[in-house]
Formats: C-alpha cells, structure tokens, sequence
C-alpha cells in the first residue's frame, strides 16, 4: 500500500487525537453554547460528505441503469441506516450529557459506554474512507485521489470536535487529563481499522460498490438525525448549531468540489 493511501486512512484519526489533545488546555467544563456548536459543525460536514462524496458518486456509479439509477443508493443507505440501528440496540453506550444508557444492560462502567457511544459512531466514517479509498484502488473513473482525499480531510474536520466531546467530559467526571485524553484517542482507532479492512477486501466489494458508498452515507446520516442534531438543537439559543452546521456543511462542500 502506497504512502499516499496511508496517509489518507490516518488523516481521520489524527483529526481525532487533535481533538482529543484539547483536555490539556481548555478548561475543565465545556460550555453548552460550544457543545451545540461542535455537535452542529459535526452534523453539516457529515451531511455534505454523505451527499457528495457518497451518494452522488454511487448514482453515478449506477447510471448504466438509466431511470432506475437511483436504485443502488436507495437501497444501499436503508441497508445502513438499518446497520446502525442495529448496532445501537445491541452495544450498550451512553451518549454524552446523558444519564441513561441506551442499548442491552450490562454493568459496564459509565466512561467505557461513553467511549463505546462515540467509538460505535465513529464505524461508519471509516467504513466510508475505506470504501472510497477502495475505488480509486480499483481504478474507479468516479473516484479520484483528491476525491478520497477531500472526503478523509472533511472526516478529520468533524472529528476533532467528536474527540474533544469524549475527552474533557471524561475529565470533568473526574478522570486524569491524560486519561480522558487516551480514552477520546481510543474511541477514533476503530477509523483506520474499519478502513484498512475495506481496503484489504477492495477486491470483493468493486460490484457492489454503489451500494457501499450509500451504505457508508445511511449509517453516517443515521448519526447525524439520531445523535447531533438533537444535541445541537437541545435548550435556548439553538441558533448557535444551526449556524455551525451551516459553516460544516458549506466547508465540506468546498473541498469535496475542489479537490474532487
């Protein structure tokens, strides 16, 4: 594997790690009025790199089908949003600024399901670099280096705010700033893992590659509805993340045009 293709797999998890890093210097309480923010910059680069990173490029991927193009992406993000779905009744987590867990009881410690929320989230964004880093190896036409590489820098984007809301609400329940630092690292690895298999398995997933690019936009748009937008939304002054979902949305659409 090229130099070029590893260091696109890893720009997510440094975005991650970047993220993470900020419970070394910021204070030990994240506002709500940031939380909202984060959440809503999160949410618009998602939805922008499931549309034009994702979904576009599998209709494209389908227009031999003529009419019926559409047909693969349909089915393809039901299918994902239908994994996700899934994964959220059967791994026990517990979502930031909540107190009750979602999922099977279990007698997990609250920090781990709160790492589990964030790193069952993080599943489909790898899913997603890999599978665009897959068609360009497989020398897809729709599928560029720039292409792949715009949509793995527009994931790191949105995940630096994800890793500074898992570290420093774990360091504000009382966990060392070093520890809470690991656990938000943590909670970004299964990204380049997740992407690393998609790749090693390229060869089996070409035919079926428009259903996996909206497979990867189903389950990532599923995190948007189900998780930031209604964290974004949440009490007074909601303007705050509608404004920076705008600006995540806007910046992700740029690269994905630009460098596409």
């Amino acid at each position: 594997m090229n130099k070029e293709i590893v260091i696109g797999l890893l720009i997510p998890f440094i975005g991650t790690l970047a993220g993470a890093a900020c419970v070394f210097f910021m204070k030990k309480e994240m506002s709500p009025s940031l939380q909202k923010g984060l959440s809503g910059f999160a949410a618009g680069v998602m939805v922008a790199a499931s549309i034009w990173s994702l979904i576009d490029p599998a209709i494209e991927e389908s227009e031999q089908m003529g009419r019926f193009s559409f047909v693969p992406a349909f089915i393809g993000f039901w299918i994902g949003v239908l994994f996700l779905l899934f994964l959220d009744h059967v791994i026990p987590h517990l979502h930031v600024n909540e107190e009750d867990p979602e999922g099977p009881s279990s007698n997990l410690a609250r920090t781990t399901m709160m790492v589990l929320a964030v790193t069952l989230h993080n599943i489909p964004e790898g899913m997603a670099v890999g599978v665009v880093y897959a068609g360009y190896l497989a020398d897809n036409a729709i599928i560029s280096a720039s292409g792949a590489l715009a949509l793995a820098l527009g994931i790191a984007i949105q995940n630096f705010p994800e890793g500074a809301m898992i570290s420093m609400p774990l360091h504000t329940e009382g966990k060392s700033r070093m520890r809470s630092f690991v656990l938000g690292m943590l909670s970004g690895i299964v990204e380049p893992i997740g992407a690393l298999l998609t790749i090693y398995a390229s060869s089996l997933l070409v035919p079926v590659m428009p259903y996996l690019l909206s497979f990867a936009a189903g389950a990532m748009m599923y995190v948007v509805v189900e998780e930031l937008v209604p964290e974004m939304s949440q009490g007074e002054h909601s303007h705050v993340g509608v404004l920076m979902f705008t600006l995540g949305f806007t910046l992700m659409m740029a690269l994905d045009v630009a460098l596409g």
